[in-house]
């Protein structure tokens, strides 16, 4: 009986750090620099890929016109 008690304290004592610990806000802020990390490489990436998408355009245009070419 003496170890439950022991084990009912150390959990109830668990709880009260853990609602009384900045533990929460923490990782909210860690969420938040995530998310914005994450947008900005989804930016990125869509700039970057509009990008190299028309590269790839005008490269394709120009093997195009030397195919095209007489010989």
């Amino acid at each position: 009986m003496n170890a439950f008690l022991v084990s009912v304290l150390t959990f109830w004592n668990d709880l009260k750090d853990r609602a009384s610990g900045e533990k929460g806000a923490t990782a909210t802020e860690y969420a938040l620099l995530i998310a914005f990390v994450a947008l900005a490489i989804i930016g990125g990436a869509v700039v970057f890929g509009t990008a190299l998408s028309g590269w790839f355009s005008d490269l394709g245009t120009n093997i195009n016109s030397w195919a095209k070419a007489p010989a």
